[in-house]
């Protein structure tokens, strides 16, 4: 059991270091004169979040075999890692130009 705790603990750990949500807590309590509220506040978010997690994993199990849920999130991973770097990779629309004569014609 310690070692199921301590694998779960530090995936998680690394998973959350740096990500939107840490950086909406370190905003959060930047703005904020009480940081052991954004604390809890966060704390008690992420325990939630995980109750539900682990909840669903385990009612899921039941229904589903344990490697093909680690697949499916396997795959989940590899589609969204792989959508972030195509889309990191030029998929971006190139800036328009704004018309500085005021009328909706562009000049030539």
């Amino acid at each position: 059991m310690l070692a199921l705790l301590t694998s779960t603990f530090v995936t998680v750990f690394l998973a959350e270091l740096g990500d939107k949500t840490q950086l909406a807590i370190v905003s959060l309590s930047g703005t904020s004169n009480r940081p052991g509220a954004v604390f809890a506040g966060s704390a008690f978010a992420l325990v939630l979040a995980s109750l539900l997690g682990a909840a669903a994993g385990g009612s899921l199990s039941s229904i589903i075999a344990p490697e093909a849920l680690q697949l499916a999130a396997s795959v989940g991973f590899l589609i969204l890692g792989a959508r972030l770097i195509l889309r990191s990779n030029g998929d971006q629309d190139p800036p328009t130009e704004a018309v500085a004569s005021g009328s909706d014609t562009p000049s030539p």
